[in-house]
């Protein structure tokens, strides 16, 4: 008579499966793989809506980001939730001994708040935005870069990211038709918006000027420049203007810079994504300030 081992399998298939289950899940809060989409159709699921935020409130998400925003004394935080695991990545100890209120969840509950395309690595930190920069405070840096209505928070983010690398002394673009603080251009710059200056003003044309009273050389970029960037620097203080993605630069901020550039590219392809060119702008601006 043979012995029936169904129910041995099984239990096996079940434990093999959670296992499998379990790693997918933790590869998934470290951020090496999305949260998947609840349909084939890559929709988000009908019933969720992402979170309607006061005008004080911002949601960052990541490791990096959310490191960088506790380690910023000049973040105001308002709560946190994370997962045990990222609570261990990120050396908080006891939460119930942080300064500010902080909640254990699952990465399904920050699924829920942030939607299944946000890769948050099992943490979501509740936060002010960063105290408003004005132009006067940037008189002594000698490298600052301007943005000319660049909408994409991905690119946004990657520049900020650069002018970081680049010591930058700040990141300036306009209210209107440009990223506003948030998780996703907090996200694509992993932690650079907490060091460096984000400075919304509502008239670049203004804000140009004002920078050639405060003593800066501004550059525009442009495909069509008159003559090669590295040809156009000139003093001590240097203040790169680059435009949107599509357009370039407006026409009113041609004008008002004191001069046009071109990154000269001997290949085939002569344009470059916006968060391409403002590194490449920024080291040759840095060769020139260093000169």
């Amino acid at each position: 008579m043979s012995k029936d081992k169904t129910g041995d399998k099984s239990a096996r298939d079940t434990h093999y499966a959670n296992l499998r289950r379990a790693h997918r899940d933790a590869r998934r809060e470290r951020g090496e793989i999305p949260t998947p989409r609840q349909d084939k159709r890559g929709k988000l699921p009908a019933d969720w809506k992402p979170p309607a935020l006061a005008p004080d409130q911002v949601l960052l998400y990541g490791l990096h980001t959310v490191r960088a925003a506790l380690d910023n004394p000049e973040r105001h935080i308002i709560r946190l939730a994370v997962t045990q695991n990222a609570a261990l990545r990120l050396d908080l100890g006891d939460p119930a001994k942080l300064p500010f209120p902080a909640e254990i969840v699952t990465p399904q509950e920050l699924d829920r708040i942030l939607g299944p395309d946000a890769i948050h690595q099992g943490v979501m930190l509740e936060t002010r935005p960063l105290p408003h920069r004005k132009l006067g405070a940037l008189r002594d840096c000698p490298l600052i870069l301007v943005l000319d209505q660049v909408t994409d928070p991905h690119n946004v983010g990657a520049i900020m990211r650069s002018a970081v690398a680049f010591d930058a002394g700040a990141l300036i673009t306009t209210m209107r038709h440009s990223p506003t603080e948030s998780g996703v251009l907090a996200k694509s710059a992993s932690g650079a918006l907490e060091l460096i200056p984000y400075i919304q003003i509502t008239n670049l044309a203004d804000t140009i000027e004002e920078l050639h009273e405060l003593g800066f050389m501004t550059i525009g970029l442009d495909s069509e420049g008159p003559q090669p960037l590295e040809g156009t620097f000139a003093g001590d203080k240097i203040a790169l203007v680059l435009g949107s993605e599509g357009k370039g630069l407006r026409q009113k901020t041609r004008q008002t810079v004191k001069a046009l550039a071109r990154l000269d590219m001997p290949g085939a392809i002569k344009s470059l994504n916006v968060s391409n060119a403002a590194a490449i702008a920024m080291y040759a601006a840095r060769q020139h300030l260093k000169g």
